[in-house]
């Protein structure tokens, strides 16, 4: 392929990546592209690395929730049992995944990315589960993990309408 057909795409590590084969030398993995505030926009496409030095450190230095800037080739399906996936051959960390500072931390909460919002969950908490952008612009509380559906998308509502 040419080199202006490649693609660059921003995303997060959508879940922890896996060997694409038994020795590792191939990878594959799920990013969570979002090019736009609009949630419709946002897509997960599945992502495969071919050269056995990226793929190492795809499999052994990546975390759910870096953000990533990959370069590739989009393969589309030539038939609908095929998938669609883009063959990386250059990828980037632009921002490590947030983590939390010591082992009771991990214990007792989790912070976990949702596209361009992150969210704050307690073991021993009530339920409630408080919601940014990546930004740092305040979302609000979903009054459990089942609601941030629903907070996301009124969120998104009152910043179409120009609100807040």
């Amino acid at each position: 392929m040419a080199d202006d057909d490649a693609i660059a795409l921003d995303g997060f590590l959508d879940e922890e990546s896996v060997p694409g084969d038994l020795d590792g030398s191939t990878a594959r993995f799920r990013l969570t592209v979002s090019p736009t505030d609009e949630r419709t926009d946002e897509m997960i496409l599945p992502c495969s690395v071919d050269d056995s030095e990226l793929a190492h450190a795809v499999i052994h230095d990546l975390v759910p929730g870096d953000k990533l800037r990959v370069t590739g080739y989009l393969r589309l399906p030539r038939t609908p049992d095929e998938p669609m996936w883009l063959a990386v051959t250059t990828l980037a960390v632009l921002e490590t995944a947030p983590q939390s500072s010591g082992p009771a931390a991990v214990a007792t909460a989790v912070l976990e990315r949702h596209g361009l919002y992150v969210c704050w969950f307690e073991a021993e908490d009530s339920g409630e589960v408080p919601v940014w952008t990546e930004a740092g612009v305040w979302v609000g509380t979903a009054g459990n993990p089942g609601a941030l559906g629903e907070l996301i998308e009124a969120f998104e509502q009152r910043q179409a309408a120009g609100g807040e």
